[in-house]
């Protein structure tokens, strides 16, 4: 698997799937690729900043991230009679929004590993660096530890970004405020899935979730890490989401 953009299946049915911060569609891939299997249209479009360089990730902001996703549910729309969105992380902030906006364009929403807040050191730096703040001149910041992933091959073989540019975090603050505001508007059923080892987004989040949106349920994943569609219980995973769609 590589960080590309893919199209797979080609079914009446289909499913965006939007990878995390800093990362690329690597980390939807196995679900992808399972989804297309069980005969679903499987989009999973590379956001923009993404894929190339950090500093090109520096110069994005959330609106044209929302804008990118939002092109593809409408490319998407015109193969597909009925489309699920579906995301990682920053991803699943993404469909959020998106769901809220456009409801009645969307069957589903699946949330996996959505960080509505930040907590630790990366609610620290993103505190001390953003705008106005002592360390706003602080450009980027070394992504400790790399991945949040309990399966080392997929630790080795992601090519996400190794570090952070300290405006695209503050990016990522306000898509979190901004999907949780969206959340009472949100017209479709809602799952929420996480890695009950998640050390990125805490677990609280897809609970608020659940708590707020009108229709959502919510599945952890005892194993799993933050990269919840690529981590070890991925398989699972994907059954979850292929459940979730077949019953809408």
């Amino acid at each position: 698997m590589n960080g590309e953009p893919f199209v797979l299946g080609g079914g009446e049915v289909g499913a965006l799937l939007v990878h995390g911060f800093t990362s690329t569609p690597f980390e939807v891939r196995f679900l992808g690729e399972r989804l297309a299997a069980a005969g679903i249209t499987t989009v999973g479009p590379l956001l923009p900043g993404h894929g190339t360089t950090v500093a090109d990730l520096g110069r994005t902001a959330w609106p044209m991230w929302a804008a990118a996703v939002e092109a593809e549910l409408d490319r998407l729309r015109e193969r597909c009679r009925r489309v699920v969105v579906a995301g990682v992380s920053l991803g699943a902030l993404l469909a959020l929004e998106l769901a809220s906006r456009r409801g009645a364009d969307i069957a589903g929403v699946c949330a996996l590993a959505a960080p509505l807040w930040l907590t630790g050191l990366g609610a620290e730096v993103a505190r001390w660096t953003a705008p106005g703040a002592p360390l706003a001149c602080v450009r980027t910041v070394p992504k400790l530890g790399g991945s949040d992933v309990a399966d080392p091959e997929v630790e080795r073989a992601n090519p996400a970004y190794r570090a952070i540019p300290t405006r695209a975090l503050a990016e990522l603050v306000a898509v979190m405020r901004a999907a949780d505001a969206a959340l009472p508007a949100i017209p479709v059923p809602v799952l929420a899935l996480h890695g009950a080892q998640d050390h990125t987004a805490p677990v609280g989040g897809s609970e608020r979730i659940v708590a707020r949106v009108p229709r959502g349920r919510m599945q952890l994943f005892p194993r799993s890490y933050h990269l919840l569609a690529a981590d070890v219980e991925r398989a699972d995973v994907a059954d979850a989401v292929i459940r979730f769609i077949e019953e809408l």
